[in-house]
């Protein structure tokens, strides 16, 4: 399983590539954790499918969401309390305030769409990608604002998420040239 979530977060490494420097923390096996959170019984093919089907729908970097759901940090079944009185749902922690929106989107119901956003992995990550090409959409393609819109209107929060984004991205940098110095080491002489 991990390894397909590697896969797809060694990608963003060099999506991210030319965007921007910063630090980097220690990376902590996100891969792993991001699996360890979405698994309920789905097979590492589903969820592969579903990140890839969401991707390719809304017209967006795989990679991309990978890094979000790393960032949002939530799991199938959570439901997150905010500051606001606002409540996140599920893996990608999509705000109830899109539930309306969500719900004409799938010709669904409120609640059933609040179900699937709180049960259902693929649910969970096409709305969070359709978000996500809203955002981008409201600013002409523009990535940063985009992603930075996907979290929030407010230039604040923004520019705080953006942080958390690109940490990850530094993080994933970081790990990847771990991974290539380990792969072109010479091997040793007997």
């Amino acid at each position: 399983m991990s390894g397909v979530i590697c896969r797809l977060w060694l990608t963003a490494v060099g999506l991210f590539a030319t965007m921007g420097s910063a630090n980097a923390s220690s990376f902590q096996n996100a891969p792993a954790d991001l699996a360890r959170r979405v698994v309920a019984s789905a097979t590492a093919p589903e969820i592969e499918g579903c990140i890839l089907g969401a991707a390719s729908i809304h017209h967006l970097p795989p990679a991309v969401l990978v890094i979000l759901l790393n960032v949002e940090g939530g799991r199938l079944g959570q439901v997150s309390e905010n500051s606001n009185g606002t409540v996140d749902v599920g893996p990608m922690q999509v705000n109830e305030i899109w539930l309306p929106k969500l719900a004409a989107h799938w010709q669904a119901t409120i609640d059933d769409t609040f179900e699937a956003l709180r049960d259902n992995f693929c649910a969970n990550v096409e709305g969070g990608a359709w978000i996500l090409r809203l955002a981008l959409d409201e600013t002409r393609g523009d990535f940063w604002r985009g992603i930075g819109i996907y979290h929030s209107h407010d230039p604040t929060y923004q520019k705080i998420y953006l942080r958390q984004i690109l940490r990850q991205v530094l993080q994933l940098q970081a790990s990847q040239r771990s991974v290539n110095q380990t792969n072109t080491a010479p091997a040793p002489r007997n």
